[in-house]
C-alpha cells in the first residue's frame, strides 16, 4: 500500500494552528456556560426543529470557547441497517463545531473537517458531542469535537478536527436560494433575521 499523496499530507497540515494564532477569546456578548443555544435557523438539517428527518441536535454553551451537544439517532438517520449513516454523523460533528461561532460572535462556514470514524453508531443511540476551539488566525478558526455514545463519558464513536473561515453575511444573501433568503428577510422576528445569518456550519 502506497504511502499519504502530498495533498492528504497538506490537508492534514491545514488543521494545524500555524505558530503565530491566537488563543481564542469568548466574546463578552457570547451566551453564558449553561445556555441553550436553540436553533440559529428553523431549516437548518443540523439544529433546525422545522425539519422533519433532521438532527435536530441541541447545542449549550460551555466554558471558555467550548459547546457540548446532542442528538439521538434516529432510523431516518441509518446507512448500514440500524447503523447511523456516516455522513450524518459528520454532519453532527460540522453542526456542534459550528456552534462555537455563537461564542466568537463571529460568521463562519466550514473551510475543511477531517472525521475519523471510530466505531458504530446504533440507531437509537444519544450521540454526546462536545467541541472546542483551539486557535484562530486571522479570518481563520481552528477547532476539535469528539462523539461519545450513551453518556458524556462513553465510549468514542466519532471524533473530528475542523478549519472555519470567518465570512461577510453576503456569503449567504448572494448564494442563498432566493426565495428561502426572501422568506428570512420578512419575518417580522428580527432575532430570526439575524440568528440566521449568525452561524452557518
Amino acid at each position: 500500500m502506497s504511502g499519504p499523496t502530498a495533498s492528504s499530507v497538506s490537508g492534514r497540515a491545514s488543521l494545524v494552528p500555524p505558530p503565530d494564532a491566537r488563543p481564542p477569546v469568548r466574546h463578552p456578548d457570547a451566551p453564558e456556560p449553561g445556555t441553550l443555544l436553540g436553533a440559529h435557523y428553523d431549516q437548518c438539517f443540523g439544529c433546525g426543529h422545522e425539519q422533519p428527518h433532521g438532527l435536530r441536535l441541541d447545542a449549550t454553551a460551555g466554558e471558555g470557547v467550548s459547546i457540548t451537544a446532542e442528538f439521538t439517532v434516529q432510523p431516518a438517520h441509518q446507512g448500514a441497517p440500524g447503523l447511523a449513516h456516516g455522513g450524518v454523523l459528520a454532519t453532527a460533528l460540522d453542526e456542534t463545531l459550528g456552534s462555537l461561532c455563537w461564542l466568537l460572535q463571529t460568521i463562519a462556514v466550514t473551510g475543511r473537517l477531517e472525521t475519523d470514524f471510530v466505531r458504530p453508531v446504533p440507531v437509537g443511540t444519544v450521540l454526546h458531542l462536545s467541541a472546542r476551539c483551539t486557535a484562530v488566525h486571522g479570518r481563520k478558526i481552528f477547532s476539535s469535537a469528539v462523539g461519545r455514545i450513551g453518556s458524556p463519558d462513553g465510549p468514542v464513536a466519532v471524533r473530528a478536527d475542523a478549519l472555519f473561515i470567518e465570512v461577510p453575511v453576503a456569503h449567504f444573501t448572494d448564494n442563498g436560494r432566493d426565495e428561502d433568503i426572501k422568506a428570512v428577510m420578512e419575518n417580522p422576528d428580527r432575532m430570526k433575521v439575524t440568528r440566521a445569518f449568525e452561524v452557518n456550519p
